[in-house]
C-alpha cells in the first residue's frame, strides 16, 4: 500500500513538473518568435522618415517653380506693356517709321530703339530711354525667372524619382509579416497554457505573472493591420510617380519656353509654353505634397507597430 502511494505521489510530482516545464518552454518559444521585430520596424520607420523629408523638399521645389512661373507671367505682361508703350511713344514722332520697330527679337528691338533715339530727333527722348531700360530689366528678369522655374522643376522631379524608389520597397515584406504572425500564434499558445497551468495549479505565482506580462504586451500585435502600412507606401509611390511625369514634362517645356529662339520668335507659342510649364509646376507640387502626406501617414502606422514591438520585447527581457 505504501509502495502504491509513493508511486502515485511521484506521478503527481512528475505531472506538475511536466506542466510547469511546458509553461516555461512555451514562454521560451514566445521569446524566440517575438524577438527582433522591433529592428525591422526601425528600418521601416527610418526609410519612411527619409522619404518624407525627400518628398517635402520636392514639394517646396515644386512650390517655388509654381510661384516663379506665376511671377514670370506677370513680368512678361509688364514686358509686353512696356513694349507697347515704347511703340506708342515712337509713333508720336513723325520722323519715326513704325515699320522699323515692329520687331519680335528683343535684342534687335533694343538696338533699333537706341539707334533711333541716337540718330533721329525725337521729342520724348528721356521717356523713351526710361521705358527702354524698364523693358531691358523685365526681359532679363523674365529670363532669370524662367531659368529658376526650370531648375526647381528639375529638382522636384529628382526628389520624386528618389521618393518612388524608396516608397515602392518600404513595405512590410513576407518575412516581417511571418514574424508577426508567429508571435501572435506563440502568444495565443502561451495564453492557453497559462490558463491550463492556473486551473491545474501547476505553475508558481511568479511564472503566472511572467506569462501575464508577456501576454499583455505581445497580444496587441493582433490589432495591427500591416496592409495599411503597405497601402500608404503604394500611395506614396504612385503620387511620386505622377510627380515624375509632370515634372519631366514641365522641365522640358520650361526649358524650351526660355530659349532665345522661342522668346524672340512666336509670342503666342512662348505664352502657351509658359502657361503649360506653370500648370505642370502646380501638378508636380500637388503630387509631391500628396506623397508627403502618404509618407507621414505611413510613419504613424509604423509607430503603432513600434510601440507594440518595444513593449512586447521589453516584457520578454
Amino acid at each position: 500500500m505504501k509502495k502504491l502511494l509513493s508511486i502515485f505521489l511521484l506521478f503527481c510530482f512528475y505531472f506538475d513538473a511536466s506542466n510547469a516545464y511546458e509553461l516555461q518552454s512555451i514562454i521560451q518559444n514566445v521569446k524566440v518568435s517575438c524577438s527582433g521585430i522591433s529592428d525591422d520596424i526601425k528600418d521601416l520607420k527610418l526609410r519612411a522618415g527619409i522619404n518624407t523629408g525627400i518628398t517635402s523638399i520636392g514639394t517646396v521645389a515644386g512650390g517655388i517653380a509654381l510661384g516663379t512661373g506665376i511671377a514670370k507671367e506677370k513680368t512678361d505682361r509688364d514686358n509686353d506693356a512696356f513694349k507697347v508703350k515704347i511703340q506708342g511713344l515712337m509713333a508720336a514722332n513723325k520722323n519715326v517709321s513704325m515699320e522699323n520697330i515692329n520687331i519680335q527679337d528683343e535684342k534687335v528691338f533694343y538696338e533699333k530703339i537706341q539707334e533711333i533715339i541716337n540718330s533721329v530727333p525725337v521729342d520724348n527722348k528721356n521717356e523713351l530711354e526710361t521705358y527702354s531700360n524698364k523693358l531691358k530689366e523685365t526681359e532679363q528678369k523674365s529670363k532669370t525667372l524662367g531659368n529658376i522655374r526650370t531648375g526647381t522643376l528639375a529638382a522636384s522631379t529628382i526628389t520624386n524619382v528618389a521618393g518612388t524608389a524608396i516608397a515602392a520597397t518600404n513595405k512590410v515584406d513576407n518575412d516581417l509579416e511571418t514574424k508577426i504572425n508567429k508571435c501572435i500564434s506563440a502568444t495565443k499558445e502561451l495564453s492557453n497554457a497559462k490558463l491550463a497551468a492556473k486551473v491545474e495549479n501547476t505553475a508558481t505565482d511568479t511564472e503566472i505573472a511572467v506569462a501575464d506580462k508577456i501576454i499583455n504586451a505581445c497580444r496587441d500585435y493582433e490589432f495591427i493591420n500591416v496592409k495599411t502600412i503597405n497601402d500608404r507606401a503604394t500611395g506614396a509611390a504612385v503620387s511620386s510617380g505622377i510627380g515624375i511625369g509632370t515634372g519631366v514634362v514641365g522641365t522640358i517645356t520650361s526649358a524650351i519656353a526660355n530659349t532665345d529662339k522661342t522668346r524672340n520668335g512666336d509670342a503666342q507659342k512662348e505664352k502657351s509654353l509658359n502657361v503649360a510649364s506653370t500648370m505642370m509646376s502646380g501638378a508636380t507640387t500637388v503630387a509631391s505634397a500628396t506623397a508627403t502626406i502618404f509618407n507621414a501617414k505611413q510613419i504613424a502606422e509604423i509607430k503603432k507597430i513600434e510601440i507594440v514591438a518595444n513593449a512586447c520585447e521589453g516584457a520578454l527581457q
